[in-house]
């Protein structure tokens, strides 16, 4: 079989498997995120936070929620790993320095996971089990929480009451991440991924030395990093390991695991507004970039120039053989177009346009899918800017879901897509301005410039991935790219929430003649141009000086 057949097929399976969970894994977060009935472990937890789920919270009250939450989340992550040389279970790993655990901390709360650190060397199991995978689950469980407020938005009228974030919060982790990430890790170590808490022992003799491995609950935080679009790898080599993710068929569950509530909650949307239509156009919109972005992906890795790449098979550089250039491709295009972040081959060793594209599928937001929970309302926050557009182009004001898109609503949308390239751009310029990050960079020209902006994009998307190459775990990456982080992730929440109490107070509108029909093709091709254009061209500058010079060179 061709290796191009393969990749092709390793994705009408992935898309199969999509198809088949879509429909009842979304009426089921539907009905999640509707029910009036609490469990009774719920309750305990309600009791033990104080929290009572029953009282219903305007915007600013959820954002405080959200915002209290987190901060506590940093707190106690920051001091977990500084007080990690006396903890137990630290396999004799020292306390992680202050920038690095701001660094960290920030990056594991924001649902980033990046990553400055060797994981086998520095985390020991307590920080890996009771730090770094508890906010797997709940980092990705708030942004859950905060898409379905903004779903209320659009389904409520005359109320500005969104819900109670401790109560969708909670009903995140443990009706919906905490199952399916059991089934999932029971599934990963079926096929070979290791789950223990062995200590650090050597495997062999290499080169006149020892090569030594630490074992670790790797199975149960590899679910939960994949499904909640997490991506910090237990290892440095995060999904490339084999200890993480060992034969093709583990590699394309963990892309489905990736896509999987993502692609669903398109449905949730549908069902919690009434139209299971306007789920399918906004799920149709993302789908079309994500299978454009996986075919131009495959074409630039499987061209052959040169002697090396036609002995190949393909630009074979930087990625696993079990894999192989289609695996690697599906998997680099899921990664960065959710806020994942996770690797199975090295973004640094594409093709500079192939580079290129995993840097633009950050920049256009990770709303293709995108992340849990911020996928859809970046892409909803798309939508009513689509609206409003084709709204000034017919002369009416526009509509979206029966609810007005006025002035307000579109400052609120306008400053949302705005946050992330500032972020991006104002970072990426300090950076290559001052004389001392540049150090940090191993190769110098487009490539080395390409480092820099997407460690920068990476951060303020709260992607996570590397571009590898570039040493960030310095004092000002580590606080520069914390700061990207936490400002990525909650300023834009902050547009995002204001927006849903801004629909939720309105008295819905009939639709008539002249009302944009927002569940046709038309509206998803407009949305799709919309993406392309208003957040695409923002970095065009940006990509001309990194990947596109490289890949034009």
């Amino acid at each position: 079989m061709s290796p191009v057949l393969a990749g092709v097929l390793q994705l009408l399976a992935l898309m199969a498997a999509l198809a088949l969970a879509y429909v009842p894994l979304g009426n089921y977060l539907a009905r999640v995120y509707s029910s009036p009935k609490h469990l009774r472990i719920e309750k305990w937890i309600y009791k033990g936070i104080g929290a009572d789920p029953d009282t219903e919270m305007r915007w600013p009250a959820y954002l405080r929620g959200v915002l209290a939450f987190s901060v506590a989340g940093v707190l106690f992550l920051y001091l977990l790993q500084r007080l990690q040389g006396v903890l137990p279970g630290s396999l004799g790993f020292a306390s992680i320095d202050p920038d690095q655990a701001f660094n960290t901390a920030a990056s594991f709360v924001a649902n980033t996971n990046w990553q400055s650190y060797y994981g086998e060397q520095a985390m020991g199991h307590v920080v890996q089990t009771a730090g770094l995978a508890v906010q797997n689950f709940v980092s990705a469980a708030v942004g859950i929480a905060v898409a379905v407020a903004l779903v209320r938005g659009f389904a409520r009228s005359r109320t500005g009451e969104l819900g109670n974030f401790w109560a969708d919060l909670v009903r995140g982790v443990v009706r919906v991440l905490v199952p399916i990430a059991v089934v999932g890790a029971v599934i990963l170590v079926a096929c070979g991924v290791i789950q223990n808490f062995s200590g650090i022992h050597e495997v062999g003799q290499f080169m006149g030395g020892s090569q030594q491995w630490n074992g670790g609950a790797v199975a149960s935080q590899e679910v939960i990093k994949e499904l909640g679009t997490n991506g910090g790898g237990y290892f440095n080599a995060n999904s490339a390991h084999p200890f993480e993710n060992p034969t093709p068929f583990t590699n394309l569950f963990e892309i489905f695991l990736i896509l999987l509530i993502p692609v669903a909650l398109t449905r949730t949307f549908g069902v919690m507004t009434g139209s299971v239509r306007q789920g399918y156009a906004i799920l149709a919109t993302m789908a079309t970039i994500w299978v454009g972005f996986v075919a131009l992906m495959m074409w630039t890795e499987f061209a052959h120039h040169g002697p090396a790449l036609q002995a190949a098979g393909g630009a074979m550089e930087g990625k696993e053989v079990r894999f192989g250039i289609g695996g690697s491709s599906i998997f680099a295009v899921s990664t960065t177009l959710t806020s994942t972040g996770a690797v199975d081959s090295f973004h640094s060793s594409y093709t500079g346009l192939g580079g290129g594209i995993t840097m633009l599928g950050m920049m256009l937001g990770e709303i293709a899918p995108g992340g849990v929970g911020s996928g859809l309302y970046g892409m909803l926050v798309m939508a009513v800017i689509a609206v409003f557009i084709a709204g000034l182009m017919v002369g009416r004001t526009p509509e979206y879901l029966g609810k007005k898109i006025g002035t307000r609503e579109i400052k609120f949308a306008a400053c949302y897509i705005l946050i992330t390239p500032a972020l991006v751009l104002v970072f990426t310029a300090a950076a290559t301005a001052l004389p001392t990050p540049g150090d940090s960079m191993t190769n110098s020209g487009a490539h080395g410039f390409s480092e820099i902006l997407y460690a920068y994009t990476s951060a303020s998307n709260n992607n996570g991935s590397a571009f590898a190459g570039l040493n960030a775990d310095t004092q000002w990456f580590n606080t520069t790219l914390g700061l990207a982080m936490l400002l990525g992730r909650f300023l834009p929440m902050v547009f995002v929430l204001a927006l849903a109490g801004s629909l939720a107070g309105q008295q819905p509108v009939p639709a008539t003649k002249g009302t944009l029909r927002t569940e046709k093709p038309l509206f998803s091709g407009l949305l799709v141009g919309a993406v392309l254009i208003i957040t695409g061209l923002t970095y065009f500058p940006a990509l001309a000086l990194g990947p596109l010079a490289e890949g034009l060179a």
